[in-house]
């Protein structure tokens, strides 16, 4: 077994990366291992040095690759290294000094509070099976601020409806329970009754197609950006969109920053910060309507 696989079923089984990560590892892996050919012949975990490694940054941004996936490529060799140090396999990190491309932020997108409300109180969803499915989808979305991956993987016994929580299980495999909004049992028992009706238990998973499989990433997408196009011109309409409302929405009504964190199942405040920038624009504007020399 080569060094790449070892550490790629590292990431796998050890580390217990999600799918998704871990495919990207794979591929920024993948072609740091081609241009490594490409330059310096047959790969040598042991030949690869700063100047090599400084030379793939430049080539990847000549590629007009961003600077967040240029980052995002390094750290997988940085991962790569840190792992063959620890097998004893080289002696240092090569990765350790090279000059990175300076990331932009930029601040979230984030839906209007009114323009959700709208869309969730006005009768925009019809009350047959996928109507209240995609009412809950967006109602479970903005209502808890799930990642994508962890609403699809939601199961029936993960609610608990006599206390409004879910469970979720969320990256590094991290569980957290939270609150969501009360209304939204009507919403759950009445999809329920239809499931039952037409898909039985349905596996036990608690979105299911039109046709009882378990729901996917493109459905959730489309329900999505076809239902935020009722409310809103934004040009980016993603569950991630929502996430970004749910969290922005919580600061601005007064949630502190660490409880948030909590919420959202983030690893650090870090993450949590960029949403202080968009309710800092708010506070911006209630400064000027309100300063006498505002």
């Amino acid at each position: 077994m080569s060094h790449q696989e070892s550490f790629l079923k590292y990431l796998k089984y050890e580390k217990r990366f999600s799918p998704h990560t871990w495919v990207a590892y794979k591929n920024d892996l993948n072609q740091f291992l081609q241009y490594y050919t490409k330059v310096a012949g047959e790969f040598d975990v042991r030949k690869v040095d700063s100047k090599l490694l400084r030379s793939w940054v430049i080539s990847l941004m000549e590629n007009n690759i961003s600077a967040r996936s240029v980052n995002r490529k390094v750290s997988t060799i940085k991962s790569f290294f840190k792992y063959l140090m620890k097998q004893e396999v080289v002696d240092n990190n090569p990765v350790v000094n090279i000059p990175l491309p300076k990331i932009r932020k930029k601040l979230p997108f984030f839906v209007e509070e009114g323009n959700l409300h709208h869309l969730l109180d006005d009768g925009y969803f019809q009350d047959n099976f996928e109507g209240l499915r995609d009412k809950l989808i967006i109602g479970l979305l903005y209502g808890t601020g799930v990642r994508l991956a962890e609403l699809l993987n939601l199961k029936e016994s993960d609610i608990n409806k006599k206390e409004y929580l879910i469970k979720v299980l969320g990256k590094r495999n991290k569980e957290r329970i939270i609150p969501y909004p009360r209304e939204l049992n009507n919403i759950i028992d009445a999809y329920l009754v239809l499931k039952r009706e037409q898909f039985g238990n349905g596996g036990g998973w608690l979105l299911l197609t039109g046709k009882g499989d378990k729901i996917y990433e493109k459905l959730i997408y489309r329900v999505v950006k076809n239902n935020l196009a009722k409310v809103t011109s934004l040009e980016k309409k993603s569950p991630h969109v929502i996430r970004h409302s749910y969290a922005t929405h919580l600061l601005n009504n007064g949630a502190e920053l660490n409880a948030v964190k909590e919420l959202l199942g983030h690893a650090s405040l870090a993450a949590t910060q960029v949403y202080t920038h968009t309710t800092f624009k708010k506070l911006q504007n209630i400064y000027e309507q309100t300063h006498p020399r505002g």
